[in-house]
């Protein structure tokens, strides 16, 4: 027969106490308990073998410690370029800091590859204290209805919202860096740069798109902007032939492998002929079976790790103290990769 598991009235009969002592000490409230009747307890704690439930003691302090991720895509890769992993990395550091248990949510419908966060899946958020979310594309009135909720969570990557809603989020300094990518160019003697990316609400390309105007209109040159959602690699090169373009800046990274090998194959060198650069990521293969696993691709890393890390940290804050004075929106700064993709043009 299994011996019979001590409890904190076991505890409390030994060490001479009331549970509500034992208690006090469990949830180390030092300044309530004797040193004295505290050791007391500590010694019976010990003879009795007892072990406290941890999830009772998280509810009596009115919180679980736990923190939920939910992310709108599937959270595990399965192409060659892992988008989540750093941001776990970073989430998962951070919560062992805080001492804050991880539930990942997976139960959310899908709906068009995207997960949705109404209905019982948002009821289910009510189990954590709080939540960091990720997505590239997500519900904005999802999270206008978080807000009116109360419900804290913050979302890694600047967001906007309709109104005067105001969205916790940490996210990468895509502007300053994307500026500073296009200076990679300008350094170089590069006086028509090209930005390919495609036409879109999205705060991440909104971004990188004002940095590089900004960039070309305060170096006296014009803007060339377009969308190659609708053109295959080659004929993104004949944009560049057509616009007598010397450097490309791609808004993400899934193009430039097909896009230097198309203008290979025109007989146009990357970079003397074509210099090309990648705003995040440029250190991942970009594309199933291309051969680029030696390039060295200028641009901007993105700080995904310690984006993960600043979120939770935020989180843990806002929590803690709901009505503080903490900054709700943070920017990191991203790392600038000079790499080998980006050199003086052919003279002309």
């Amino acid at each position: 027969m299994a011996a019979k598991r001590a409890t904190q009235a076991d505890v409390a009969r030994m060490a001479g106490v009331s549970q509500a002592t034992v208690s006090l000490v469990l949830n180390a409230e030092p300044d309530r308990v004797g040193p004295d009747t505290r050791q007391r307890v500590l010694d019976a704690i010990s003879k009795t073998g007892y072990s406290a439930n941890p999830l009772a003691q998280r509810l009596a302090r009115g919180r679980n410690q736990i923190i939920g991720v939910f992310t709108y895509e599937p959270v595990f890769p399965q192409g060659n370029g892992d988008f989540y992993h750093p941001f776990l990395v970073g989430i998962e550091r951070e919560a062992e800091r805080w001492g804050s248990d991880l539930l990942l949510f997976t139960s959310a419908p899908v709906q068009n590859g995207r997960r949705r966060l109404s209905g019982k899946a948002r009821a289910h958020l009510g189990v954590t204290d709080g939540c960091v979310l990720l997505g590239r594309v997500e519900d904005k009135q999802e999270l206008v209805h978080l807000i009116d909720d109360g419900f804290p969570f913050v979302f890694v990557g600047r967001r906007e919202l309709p109104g005067s809603a105001d969205l916790p989020y940490v996210g990468a300094d895509y502007v300053q860096a994307t500026s500073d990518v296009v200076g990679l160019f300008l350094e170089q003697g590069h006086r028509r740069i090209g930005f390919v990316g495609e036409l879109s609400d999205r705060e991440s390309i909104i971004d990188r798109l004002t940095g590089y105007r900004t960039a070309m209109r305060a170096a006296g040159l014009r803007p060339t902007s377009f969308d190659p959602a609708e053109l295959s690699a080659d004929e993104i090169v004949d944009v560049v032939v057509e616009h007598h373009l010397t450097g490309l800046v791609l808004a993400e990274a899934y193009r430039a492998a097909s896009i230097r090998a198309a203008a290979a194959a025109r007989g146009l060198d990357v970079p003397v002929d074509l210099s090309i650069a990648v705003l995040g990521q440029p250190d991942v293969p970009v594309e199933p079976g291309a051969d680029d696993a030696g390039v060295a691709w200028s641009g901007f890393r993105i700080p995904r790790e310690e984006m993960g890390e600043q979120a939770l940290s935020l989180l843990v804050q806002l929590i803690e103290d709901p009505s503080g004075t903490t900054d709700r929106h943070r920017l990191l700064p991203c790392v600038i990769e000079p790499g080998a993709t980006v050199s003086a043009p052919r003279p002309r």
